[in-house]
This record gives C-alpha cells, structure tokens and sequence, in this order.
C-alpha cells in the first residue's frame, strides 16, 4: 500500500489530496472494495506546542540567536479573551502554543513534533 501522507510537501495542495481521495474511493466502491481513511485536525495541536522546548531546540539546531530572538518575540507575549454576546473575560497570557495561520507556524510546529521520538521496534 502506497503511504499517502503529504503534509507540507510542494506542489500537494488540499484540493488535489482531496481529489485524489476522492477518485479512490469512486473506484474502490466501483469494484466493491472497502475503503478507509484516518483525518487528523492539527488547529488544536498548534495551541500545545511548548514554547520553551521549541526555543531550545532551535538553538541546538544552531539557529543564529538573532533568529531565535524574532521567533521568540513572535510567539511569547500573546494573549487571548473570550466574548459572549454583551459579557468578555479577562484577558490572560498564553503559555503555549504558535500562532495559527502565521506563515512560519507550520515550520515551527513540524520541527517540535518531529523532535518527539518515535517507539522502538527492539524487544526487551
């Protein structure tokens, strides 16, 4: 079986991966085969991305400081309130997360998570 997962690969927008989808399915059900699929939403996971760990692991990557310092001041000092018709919180700090629909977010958040080490296949 062909591994279909994309991600942010070029020239692999959603209307093609959804299209390609799509015609499988068409021709899967044509032939009366069974088809499945796993959807993951990542809008969440952007919100848990720890800021400290991030930061860290861009120095390790030997990222020049003064890099490391924009991306630092992009992503710290946030803060968020909710509204409910005429009633608003406070407002509060955010304390993890990268802003969602930044352009550099989805770097920053591909490179945290693929830091997290996957399990070994070696038997005790």
């Amino acid at each position: 079986m062909r591994d279909m997962k994309l991600g942010f690969r070029p020239r692999y927008s959603t209307p093609l991966q959804l299209a390609h989808l799509s015609e499988r399915i068409t021709r899967n059900f044509g032939e009366k085969r069974l088809t499945g699929a796993a959807f993951f939403d990542v809008g969440k996971a952007f919100d848990t991305v720890w800021i400290d760990g991030l930061l860290y692991m861009l120095t390790l990557l030997n990222i020049p400081s003064y890099v490391v310092h924009t991306i630092s001041s992009y992503i710290r000092g946030r803060t968020f309130e909710e509204s409910f018709q005429t009633a608003t919180s406070f407002r509060r700090g955010m304390r993890a997360g990268v802003v969602q629909g930044g352009l550099i977010s989805p770097f920053l958040f591909s490179l945290y998570v693929n830091d997290i080490p996957s399990p070994s296949n070696t038997s005790s």
